[in-house]
């Protein structure tokens, strides 16, 4: 199944491909980062959210080290095929500063 889904993605040059996590309780939208592969199986396969750090060229399990994992309930994809769509139940906060969301600050 995880190898259909990926199929269907269009990863950009880098192998990347961007990926909204979205509150699938209130439709908050929670953080922007990116995913290749294997992390999108990963995803797929554990039912909670894995990304690719590029700035430390690794995938991270979000929540491993501070326990605010994400429980995917959906996955949808746009219609270019080049951009995720996650909604998830949070479990405590998105945003690495202890922010309910990464989108807290205004212009």
């Amino acid at each position: 199944m995880a190898d259909s889904i990926t199929d269907a993605v269009k990863f950009d040059r880098y192998g990347l491909v961007p990926a909204i996590v979205q509150d699938a309780l209130t439709g908050e939208v929670l953080m922007l980062a990116y995913m290749n592969a294997e992390s999108l199986r990963k995803t797929i396969e554990t039912g909670e959210t894995w990304f690719w750090s590029r700035s430390r060229a690794d995938l991270w399990h979000k929540g491993a080290t501070s326990g605010n994992t994400q429980r995917v309930v959906s996955i949808s994809i746009d219609c270019d095929g080049d951009t995720l769509l996650f909604t998830v139940e949070p479990r405590g906060p998105a945003c690495h500063t202890g922010e309910r969301s990464c989108f807290f600050r205004s212009l």
